[in-house]
């Protein structure tokens, strides 16, 4: 097991906004203090206890071999933990996966495509969801795309377009373009359950940085993905699919892992299958990444970076982004932010629209503000390692580029 040299206090929100930010030197090998790092939306920085989780497997494998897998499949059992903390569902059952498409792959198998040959989705789903989907209706599925905009009545129209030919509604906590977050998604589950619909929802944008909790919003009977690439700090290789109390499906694609904790013998006609969410698991893989995992799970809880601090901080951050744009009065024809959301009702980061966002993004990285875009929004995502020195830095930066692309 990794050694730390000192036992670290938690936080609070004021330490984690100020000049030097406190849990900055955690983060040493990101170099997190030196650099302008706002692409804390798509990849955060890494504490360095991830690091120390990564050695410990390559030496577990070293010393143990073979028999390795008995702590791994504890390091496994860590990252569920850490997930159920963030889903605030205590018993959840949850399978893991390297990357979200492979979870979805896994459920889109398990639906009866056949006799419900639809799906309600939006049409502003991730990339994972909207290609997969694509490909589907070149199938012969139906897919129903409805418009994400105006966000605050997005659940009623999903709602609306269930019936009895649908499948599945798929849909995302926040939307990974605009940052604009989805309400009353529990109306959606219900209409689902009442339809026997499967719900899936993308909790992705949500998890670690806005409020989101299957039992508050009412999503017990929905499946649920996610992953630790983003706000959770966890790196490539930890995602998730939580499932629905009692689920019975029957997917096509699973591995061998899948018949662990199988009740039944395996040798019967029938493919068996294992309870909870060993019935969506695959097979072998790399236990590197929930090393990885297990330590930052294991430092957030050491440095008191709670759900509720942690959306205090980044509430706050954005704020801050938002109102030094806002002292910039740049042209809104070049770029501009919605002012009509209000703060509470977005996700982790700040979504500028602009006709040159790819050419804003790109001067940017050349004034060393890490960012990116999609389509015509430029998106900054400030992280919980930022002081706010570092975060109006960024936007001066901002006015530099506007300029210079006059």
């Amino acid at each position: 097991m990794p050694s730390h040299e000192h036992d670290l206090r938690p936080v609070t929100a004021a330490e984690l906004c100020a000049s030097p930010n406190a849990i900055a030197p955690d983060y040493s090998r990101f170099r997190v203090a030196e650099r302008l790092l706002l692409s804390a939306h798509s990849h955060q920085a890494w504490p360095d206890r991830g690091f120390e989780g990564q050695q410990a497997a390559w030496l577990d494998a070293a010393e143990l071999v073979d028999r390795k897998w008995e702590r791994a499949f504890a390091k496994a059992e860590q990252v569920r933990e850490g997930f159920r903390y963030l889903l605030d569902d205590p018993a959840a059952d949850i399978t893991l996966g390297a990357n979200t498409h492979e979870l979805v792959v896994r459920l889109l198998s398990a639906l009866p495509l056949r006799e419900r040959p639809r799906i309600v989705t939006t049409d502003g789903e991730f990339h994972t969801l909207r290609r997969q989907f694509d490909r589907l209706e070149e199938e012969g599925i139906e897919i129903v795309r409805v418009p994400a905009a105006p966000a605050r009545t997005l659940a009623e129209r999903l709602a609306a377009e269930v019936d009895q030919r649908t499948a599945m509604v798929a849909v995302s906590a926040v939307m990974f373009r605009t940052a604009h977050r989805i309400p009353q998604l529990g109306a959606v589950a219900s209409q689902c359950a009442g339809q026997g619909v499967q719900l899936l929802v993308d909790a992705y944008h949500a998890l670690n940085v806005a409020p989101f909790s299957v039992r508050q919003d009412d999503l017990n009977s929905a499946f649920v993905i996610g992953g630790g690439y983003k706000y959770c700090q966890l790196g490539e290789g930890n995602c998730f699919l939580r499932l629905p109390p009692e689920c019975d499906l029957r997917p096509i694609i699973t591995g061998w892992y899948s018949e662990f904790s199988a009740l039944e013998d395996t040798a019967t006609a029938k493919v068996a299958y294992g309870a909870g969410g060993d019935r969506f698991a695959g097979a072998t893989y790399d236990p590197t990444s929930h090393y990885r995992a297990a330590e930052v799970f294991a430092y957030f809880a050491e440095r008191g970076l709670t759900t509720t601090l942690l959306r205090e901080v980044n509430q706050h951050q954005v704020g801050l982004l938002t109102a030094e744009f806002d002292n910039l009065d740049i042209d809104p024809r070049v770029i501009a932010r919605d002012h009509e959301t209000p703060l509470k009702e977005l996700g982790g980061f700040l979504a500028l629209r602009s006709p040159h966002a790819d050419r804003l993004g790109a001067a940017l990285y050349e004034h060393g503000v890490s960012n990116d875009y999609r389509d015509d929004i430029l998106r900054l995502g400030p992280a919980p390692y930022l002081a706010d020195a570092q975060l109006r830095e960024a936007i001066a930066c901002l006015g530099k580029t506007v300029k210079e692309l006059a």
